[in-house]
């Protein structure tokens, strides 16, 4: 069992193991989140965990202000034909949005359709 887990990234203690959804030493009791096999760091998710991918349809999940627009992003805006880009800060969609126009959004305020 401990063969397909990763070391402790404190002490190199090889005997890590599972607790919940922590990955924890019993050597110098450090707790800390998996990282799994498919999700490397070049993986985008939406603000559910699913895994997004160019051309997918996203909904955004709550109001956003958006500079030069009155009304802003509603939550529940369907945004079609997402790009995965490395944008600003955590900015990570590139995308067009209906009545505002091209953005960037960030993953944490979408959830894939």
């Amino acid at each position: 069992m401990s063969d397909s887990l990763p070391p402790c990234p404190a002490c190199a203690c090889e005997y890590t193991y599972e607790l919940g959804a922590l990955l924890v030493c019993p050597e110098c009791a450090h707790e800390w989140e998996p990282k799994t096999a498919d999700a490397g760091d070049d993986v985008i998710r939406d603000s559910v965990g699913n895994v997004l991918a160019d051309g997918d349809t996203v909904t955004v999940i709550k109001t956003l202000k958006v500079k030069g627009s009155p009304t802003g992003i509603k939550a529940g805006t369907k945004v079609r034909n997402i790009r995965l880009v490395q944008g600003v800060g955590d900015h990570d969609i590139d995308c067009k949005v209906d009545g505002i126009g091209p953005m960037q959004l960030k993953s944490s305020v979408v959830k894939k359709v």
